[in-house]
């Protein structure tokens, strides 16, 4: 299904499909495609490779590492990516910080930051949730107070994703306590480093360690890795979570899911007719999410830089919830099976490996549940489309 690509877009998309497999080592990729979880090294890896060949960061200015691509080239360069099992450029560098750097930083921080972000010198975390500031972010209190050359920050992060690798975080925090709630915000760039910083894991219901509380005492940061203005930040906050929620779509990963249930059902389609009634509303729900994707991506152009774009909540509601429909698929494909949870190094020597789809399919329904909370719940989500698109 190429949803109308144009001869020069299909072929676009075969060159990118045989760089992605061909020039990212097959054991990554083999590895993703059973369901296993990328390591650090992976992302590293991959991440490094496509940088090389000026792939990691096209949707940048093209002095800092973009490509001059239309709409439909970026979406097609992140659909081939996903669908040939590469570990994606990390989102917290490439959709989140680096963008913001890029519109909104100063020449400066532009050279110093930009270069690392694209090659994954630096592993970016972000420091917006906290305890009690989560789809109402505006209420965080984390704080950073100016004190001459420096900021002194204290406070707490929450759900801080793959924060156990982070060097750098970039967090939001309240330099303006008497201002309103948004008013008040700054975007502060921190050296997790620093003394003062403290990272500790939480472990999630599926088992894994992916997320991470971040503790800041009386941590001092550099005057000069203030973002933009003084309490500006709720304003770039708003850009990047723009981005992020286009990116939360996630039209590949879905894709990669119907095509493996597709693969798993086998016969089991020619009896279940509830099951394949299932499996062909997802494929035709995600269809139609892709062309929604497609067409904001083209309006995109012709926005000034930094606007943020309403339309995305469409897409971050819409892709969440097929993506946790796709997890939820996979458990009723596997029946009893889906609790053999191994990943090939966990199987002892002589045992057979675990059938397909096993690797992943419990831990990744439970993992899935986030996916309709972060980056704005889909509570919030709604109500941005209810006062920003429907002007209720």
């Amino acid at each position: 299904m190429d949803l109308g690509l144009d001869k020069d877009e299909r072929a676009f998309a075969a060159e990118l499909r045989e760089f992605f497999t061909g020039e990212v080592p097959a054991e990554i990729r083999d590895r993703l495609a059973r369901g296993e979880h990328a390591t650090r090294e992976d992302f590293v890896t991959s991440q490094r490779i496509l940088n090389a060949h000026g792939l990691a960061v096209p949707h940048w200015p093209v002095e800092w590492g973009g490509k001059d691509w239309t709409p439909v080239q970026r979406h097609l360069w992140l659909t081939e990516l996903t669908m040939a099992h590469v570990p994606p450029p990390l989102v917290f560098n490439t959709a989140m910080v680096g963008p913001v750097i890029a519109t909104f930083g100063n020449q400066e921080q532009k050279e110093r930051f930009l270069p690392a972000t694209a090659n994954l010198d630096i592993w970016w975390s972000q420091g917006f949730s906290e305890p009690n500031a989560g789809s109402d972010l505006a209420s965080l209190k984390t704080t950073a107070v100016r004190d001459g050359d420096t900021f002194v920050v204290n406070g707490q992060k929450t759900w801080t994703t793959l924060g156990q690798y982070g060097d750098w975080i970039f967090c939001l925090v309240r330099t303006d306590p008497a201002a309103q709630q948004q008013r008040g915000i700054s975007f502060l760039l921190v050296d997790m480093r620093s003394p003062g910083v403290t990272v500790r894991p939480i472990q999630l219901i599926d088992g894994g360690y992916e997320v991470n509380e971040v503790f800041f005492d009386d941590v001092q940061v550099p005057a000069e890795n203030l973002v933009g203005e003084l309490n500006a930040g709720w304003t770039y906050a708003k850009f990047l979570l723009g981005n992020e929620r286009t990116s939360n779509a996630q039209i590949g990963l879905i894709k990669n899911r119907i095509l493996r249930l597709k693969r798993l059902a086998g016969p089991l389609l020619d009896g279940e007719p509830l099951l394949r009634a299932r499996l062909t509303t997802l494929e035709v729900q995600t269809a139609a999410l892709e062309m929604s994707v497609l067409r904001l991506l083209a309006r995109e152009a012709t926005l000034p830089p930094g606007t943020p774009d309403p339309d995305s909540s469409v897409l971050k509601l819409r892709g969440s919830e097929l993506q946790q429909q796709a997890s939820e698929l996979l458990v009723d494909v596997l029946g009893p099976a889906a609790l053999a949870y191994r990943e090939s190094g966990d199987v002892p020597d002589g045992f057979p490996p675990p059938p397909e789809g096993a690797v992943d399919a419990f831990p990744t329904y439970f993992n899935w549940r986030k996916a309709s909370i972060y980056a704005g719940s889909n509570e919030v989500q709604r109500q941005i489309i209810c006062k920003a698109i429907l002007k209720f």
